[in-house]
């Protein structure tokens, strides 16, 4: 009997010894601040978010996690004292991110995924827009309020041209990076109330691994759906 304990001893201690097997993503890094707690590897599929990979820290803050992916795609980072969760843009090889818990998922520093790097490039646009938008927004509200009615009018036109601007831009981003993964997920989740000529045209610009990609594929589902709806 304590000869067959002390084999599966032997065992445990072996496989606890082992190196996880990694796949072809590995996403690894530091989150300062973390004394301990699960972190998570998760992705959506259809409407529901998967866990793919976890590890359970105490006392550091360094992890890795991994998984194999076939195309690039949106991952997450989700831990669980912590309400608030980290996206970030899966691809093949290393991705390493850094973050802080006090801010977790606010402003994290992410290498090693170009298509991360194309939406960031994105938002940061996108994000001026955004900005000068609800400034044209609070305005408004305040010469409503003051019952100014035409500088109500005319701020309302500004608004109106500054989001023609940003789905301008957006359109031809797509365009101009329809090498990348990345040009089908902004068009997904953009554009999806655009002209369907618009719509059509980055989906017949993708190339033909973006084509053959997640997003790819969904986008051409999606523009297929509107055809038909149109009909």
């Amino acid at each position: 009997m304590k000869k067959v304990l002390v084999v599966c001893l032997l065992l445990l201690i072996v496989a606890c010894s082992q190196e996880k097997e990694l796949g072809n993503m590995v996403v690894q890094g530091k989150i300062k601040g973390l004394k301990k707690g699960t972190l998570y590897l998760q992705k959506m599929r259809d409407t529901v978010v998967v866990s793919l990979d976890s590890i359970r820290l105490f006392g550091e803050d360094t992890f890795t996690l991994t998984d194999n992916i076939t195309s690039s795609e949106m991952y997450f980072l989700n831990l669980d004292q912590n309400q608030s969760t980290l996206s970030f843009f899966g691809e093949e090889g290393t991705i390493t991110i850094n973050d802080q818990i006090e801010k977790f998922g606010v402003a994290p520093l992410i290498e090693g995924s170009s298509n991360q790097k194309i939406l960031e490039d994105y938002k940061e646009v996108a994000k001026k827009f955004q900005g000068k938008q609800l400034d044209l927004l609070a305005a408004n509200l305040q010469a409503q309020k003051d019952n100014d009615l035409e500088t109500s009018q005319s701020l309302r036109k500004q608004a109106e041209k500054q989001r023609l601007k940003k789905y301008i831009y957006t359109i031809n981003f797509a365009l101009n990076h329809a090498d990348t993964e990345a040009a089908a997920y902004i068009t997904l989740t953009e554009l999806v109330n655009a002209n369907i000529k618009y719509l059509d045209s980055i989906n017949n610009s993708l190339s033909e691994k973006v084509q053959q990609s997640y997003y790819g594929k969904k986008l051409a589902d999606f523009v297929s759906t509107i055809k038909e709806t149109e009909k």
